[in-house]
């Protein structure tokens, strides 16, 4: 039997509880995830650019030949022609026939005044006027006298009736005879400031050593007036203006029939034609004044044709004139109208010279020069186009720049033909 064994401790003394028991928190337990650790392999520096520069080879040759392209600019060897053709411009007719260089015409037509003043560089004495009351103390009949009759002031200025003077005769009052008067206008024998002289007694010159002499007199009451230089519009006056202004008004007349005249149709100085409608001064010759206006009136008219259908025109002109192996540079195309014959508006028609100058090339087959450059090295390329007939000068470009040939593909050989400085 197993002896049992019992171990026996001192009592513990109770402990004391405390007053407040606090209060208990539970916590989250916590759980890490561990990262694993990633390990790359280990390359040498030399075996990476090795590696690098080896695509970026393989990327360049790709892209050499997927974007390679030659541009090639040729120079031909041009030549300046120049062709006169005759035409017909017909308003009356509506669509053109370029057989027989015909072209259907519209006329466009402007009205323009001008007027403008001018001062007038004549001068002129001026007479002096005034009133003269005339007295009849000699006879009781009536007289007419002349017009023009002098009278003569107490200073000596001779003044002349400017009418004729009807003098009544004088009355008898009381057995004496009552002197009768009549006014009488009268002006200065002479221009100047020196007849207008103030009121004065006057006699009459006819009468001079005469009975009627002291009997016949006159007496103004106010100031003759009027006397002095004056200004005075010559014959030279009128016509200088007139020429001045009949250009003016030729030359706006023309201005505003060009901005009339829209932008699709050609047209030339040539033919425009400018009349004068009115000259009409507003002053003659001797007319007293400062300054004179001079309106002149005019009509500008012209027929013009369609810009396409004088281009059309004139390039048929020049292919029937030149080589079928030759070609137009279209740019240098110009033309220019000269009037062949006389010119009448009215009727609608006119007859012109169309002056033509252009520039000619030869033709080449760019199908087939891009089939012969295909594959050619730069240097060959050159070469092979510094013997074509007819060209002055090349450019040759390829692009990546690194090549040196022109790429197989027809479609990346790009030709800029003809290029003319």
């Amino acid at each position: 039997m197993a002896k049992k064994i019992i171990d026996i401790f001192p009592p513990k003394k109770a402990e004391k509880l405390p007053e407040k028991i606090p209060s208990l928190v539970f916590k989250k337990p916590e759980f890490k995830i561990p990262f694993p650790k990633i390990t790359f392999p280990k390359f040498s520096l030399k075996i990476g650019l090795i590696s690098l520069s080896f695509f970026v080879l393989i990327f360049l040759f790709l892209l050499s030949f997927t974007f390679s392209k030659a541009e090639i600019k040729i120079w031909p060897d041009v030549e300046t022609r120049n062709f006169k053709a005759k035409i017909i411009v017909d308003k009356e007719i509506k669509s053109p026939d370029f057989k027989n260089n015909i072209l259907p015409g519209k006329i466009f037509e402007t009205e323009k005044t001008v007027s403008e003043e001018f001062p007038a560089s004549g001068r002129v004495l001026k007479k002096a006027e005034g009133v003269i009351r005339l007295y009849n103390n000699f006879s009781t009949q009536n007289e007419n006298w002349r017009a023009e009759t002098r009278f003569v002031s107490a200073n000596g200025k001779l003044f002349k009736s400017k009418d004729k003077i009807a003098v009544p005769g004088a009355q008898i009052k009381n057995g004496k005879i009552a002197p009768s008067f009549v006014d009488v206008p009268v002006i200065a024998a002479e221009g100047g400031l020196d007849y207008n002289i103030g009121p004065s007694k006057f006699s009459i010159v006819a009468f001079r050593g005469t009975p009627r002499y002291t009997k016949f007199y006159g007496e103004s009451s106010e100031t003759m007036t009027g006397g002095g230089e004056a200004p005075q519009v010559k014959k030279d006056d009128l016509d200088n203006a007139e020429k001045i202004l009949t250009e003016k008004a030729k030359t706006e007349s023309e201005k505003d029939l060009e901005a009339k005249i829209p932008t699709e149709f050609l047209f030339s100085k040539e033919v425009f034609e400018t009349k004068i409608l009115e000259k009409n001064p507003l002053a003659q010759v001797g007319t007293e004044t400062e300054k004179f206006s001079f309106p002149v009136k005019t009509r500008s008219a012209t027929i013009c044709s369609l810009k396409k259908d004088i281009i059309v025109l004139a390039k048929e002109y020049i292919l029937s004139q030149i080589p079928a192996d030759k070609k137009i540079w279209e740019e240098s195309l110009e033309l220019k109208f000269a009037l062949d014959g006389p010119f009448d508006l009215e009727s609608g028609k006119v007859n012109l010279l169309l002056n033509i100058s252009v520039k000619t090339y030869s033709e080449i087959d760019l199908d087939s020069l891009r089939k012969a450059l295909s594959g050619k090295s730069l240097v060959e390329a050159k070469t092979l186009l510094e013997n074509q007939t007819n060209i002055l000068r090349t450019e040759v470009r390829i692009s990546p720049f690194w090549l040196r040939n022109i790429p197989t593909t027809i479609k990346r050989i790009e030709i800029q033909y003809p290029l003319v400085d």
